[in-house]
């Protein structure tokens, strides 16, 4: 009697844990399944930004591939758009694989004025912006791009989109010559401090001489004369530290 009460016992308490144990993996694999499916919501989002990305891309290749192309009806048929979104961050040139070198030196100086409430002004001396640029250049190994190109590749723009008279009959031009009196006076300010309400550039074009032949003594030339231009004065942001 005995034995059969305690196999009984027994039988009962596998099959209590048989039970709990189907139980528990039963939830165990709901739960599994709950975690590793991704939300909808997740994955909506995810592909919607997947193809936006890949919709932009398109569109900037695109306007890149019409504005270096050589012209043609599309292009000047969204010659408006395409300008729109490459000038001025993405805009292209070949530069790269055939540069231009320089042909002349430039020195840029610029000075400024500040007027005060009783209608006096007062005028600085020329600080040389170009001076600053060569000496960060010079014995640089790794030289920045501010340095090397920012004040030289303004004043390129600068004179492809103004006259000799210094009026901007665009509006790149404007942007260009904002572009251009923004670099002067912040340069200025990190060189001199003091206050201003306008800034005036010079600049003095010299041409490059030519190289003397190999072995040969130097070739008699004409003294370099140099050539001087006085930009007008623009007004700015009264800035400046004492």
């Amino acid at each position: 009697m005995l034995g059969n009460a305690e196999s009984t016992k027994m039988k009962e308490s596998q099959r209590t844990e048989l039970e709990l144990a189907a139980k528990d993996g039963g939830g165990g694999a709901r739960r599994t399944r709950g975690i590793s499916g991704p939300p909808c919501l997740l994955t909506a989002v995810t592909g919607a930004a997947v193809a936006l990305c890949l919709a932009a891309t398109l569109v900037h290749v695109l306007l890149v591939f019409l504005y270096v192309a050589p012209p043609n009806a599309i292009s000047k048929m969204y010659s408006q758009q395409t300008n729109a979104w490459v000038r001025p961050v993405f805009e292209q040139n070949w530069r790269l694989f055939a540069p231009n070198p320089q042909s002349v030196n430039r020195h840029i100086s610029a000075r400024v004025r500040h007027t005060a409430p009783d209608g006096t002004t007062q005028v600085s001396d020329w600080v040389s912006l170009s001076a600053k640029d060569n000496s960060a250049v010079k014995h640089n190994v790794f030289p920045s791009h501010t340095a090397q190109n920012i004040l030289r590749q303004a004043w390129n723009a600068y004179l492809k989109t103004h006259g000799s008279d210094d009026r901007p009959r665009t509006e790149r031009a404007l942007m260009i010559q904002k572009y251009l009196r923004n670099i002067a006076a912040d340069r200025v300010t990190a060189q001199r401090g003091g206050t201003f309400d306008s800034i005036q550039l010079r600049v003095i074009t010299l041409p490059i001489a030519a190289p003397r032949e190999a072995g040969g003594p130097p070739a008699a030339t004409a003294p370099v004369r140099g050539q001087t231009r006085y930009l007008p004065w623009w007004k700015v942001a009264t800035r400046g530290t004492d």
